[in-house]
Formats: C-alpha cells, structure tokens, sequence
C-alpha cells in the first residue's frame, strides 16, 4: 500500500482558537482545489477540549505529501500558525490495513 500519512495535534494559545480555524478553513480550500494526491485532510475540534485540534491526512503516497508541502496555501498555514499554535504533535503514518479511499471510488 502507498499511502502516507499523518495525525496532527496541536494545541492552541488561549483566544486563538477563531483565527486559528480561520487559517486552516484557507488552507484546506486550497487543497480541494489544488491536490489530488490528497486523499483526505480532515480536521476536528476536540470534546472538552477547546484548544486542542486534530488533522488526519492521508497522502496517495510520500510524494503527494510532498507536493502538498510545496503548495503556496501550505507554505502560508506554516508560517502563521505559530502565531496560535502553543505546541504541535506530529505523528507519521505508515497504513497497513482498513479501507481507504481508491481513484475507482470516485
């Protein structure tokens, strides 16, 4: 399977949380319009958690993740979310088994 992919935290500064999902409703548009490689991009507030947000991506493969680094809206959400961000997790996803979306799906 050449999927990749990642889970991402990140918790937040105290207010940031408006302009924090402000950024990422940019960035994400951006994808739909620019990434196909981009499988999914998913991101989630957290129950009880106001200032923690998970992101689950999942890449056709390493180098649509790399391609998805590249992208201008991509370099922009990394470059300005320190302004929100207090402390960021980031795990790398190596899938081995489930179901997972196909270009024969779609």
């Amino acid at each position: 399977m050449a999927n990749y992919g990642l889970f991402v935290r990140f918790t937040l500064r105290d207010g940031a949380g408006e302009a924090f999902d402000a950024l990422v409703e940019q960035t994400a548009a951006g994808i739909r319009a620019h990434e196909p490689g981009t499988l999914i991009y998913s991101c989630h507030t957290v129950e009880d958690a106001p200032n923690e947000r998970t992101f689950y991506e999942l890449y056709a493969d390493q180098a649509a993740f790399e391609e998805h680094e590249r992208q201008p809206h991509t370099r922009h959400f990394l470059a300005e979310r320190s302004k929100y961000v207090e402390k960021t997790e980031v795990d790398r996803l190596q899938p081995y088994a489930g179901k997972y979306p196909t270009e024969a799906e779609k």
